[in-house]
Order: structure tokens, then C-alpha cells, then sequence
């Protein structure tokens, strides 16, 4: 498991804000803390709850929201899904469905993600 921190900032329907995120190569879902998500989107219900099981043994977080909003890597303009939590302490975590999605890589000797560009043009046939 692999981990680097780095700012993004998040743009929402509400609004933008940057937020320190932590790339996880551990989690495999993206999540953002709820002040964020309420400061920046319209938050939506799940269909059904999800439960996920934290770093520490044998505890449980569920997650019963979501947003669906860009986000900036530098210049390189983002998507993705992020599961609502009230109670993570970390801002934003990106997690290895949304590194994979966007061909991410997490370049440890440089504390650095790198975002390939050809990923995030636009291609219309």
C-alpha cells in the first residue's frame, strides 16, 4: 500500500474548494469528508448503504451518500464519484478505482501523482 498527499481542488455544482487529498493505493473507493461535499455539491442518497471496513481491525464505517463532481490535478480537469463521510479524518481520499480510471500514477521518490495528459483530452469521432 502506497500513499502520497497532495492539493486538489474540488468544483462542484455549489462550488470550489481545495482540499488536501490522499492518494490510497489501499482504498478502493474515492471518498470526501461531508462539510466538503455539502460546501461544493448536491448530495445524493445511495440506493443501498455500503459498508467498509477502515484501517484499524474490526471497525466499520457505512457510507450511505454520495457526489459526483470534477476535480483538478494541477491543470488536468477530473471526474468521479466520491463516497460522503462524516466521520473519515482526511479531507478527500483518492482511491485505486479512480487512480485505474484515470491512469494515475503515484511517483513515491518525488511525493508527486502524475496524470498522463492524453487521458483527459477530449475525443469526439
Amino acid at each position: 500500500m502506497g500513499i502520497i498527499k497532495q492539493t486538489i481542488k474540488l468544483v462542484g455544482a455549489k462550488g470550489r474548494q481545495d482540499a488536501t487529498a490522499l492518494f490510497d493505493s489501499g482504498a478502493t473507493y474515492s471518498f470526501v469528508r461531508y462539510d466538503i461535499a455539502k460546501a461544493i455539491a448536491s448530495i445524493e442518497k445511495l440506493p443501498e448503504p455500503m459498508v467498509f471496513e477502515t484501517a484499524k481491525e474490526d471497525e466499520y464505517i457505512t457510507i450511505e451518500e454520495a457526489i459526483r463532481t470534477d476535480f483538478y490535478i494541477e491543470i488536468y480537469r477530473l471526474s468521479d464519484e466520491f463516497l460522503v463521510s462524516k466521520i473519515i479524518t482526511e479531507e478527500v481520499i483518492i482511491g485505486v478505482h479512480t487512480m485505474q480510471k484515470w491512469r494515475m500514477k503515484l511517483d513515491f521518490e518525488n511525493d508527486k501523482v502524475i496524470v498522463d495528459p492524453q487521458v483527459t483530452r477530449l475525443m469526439l469521432k
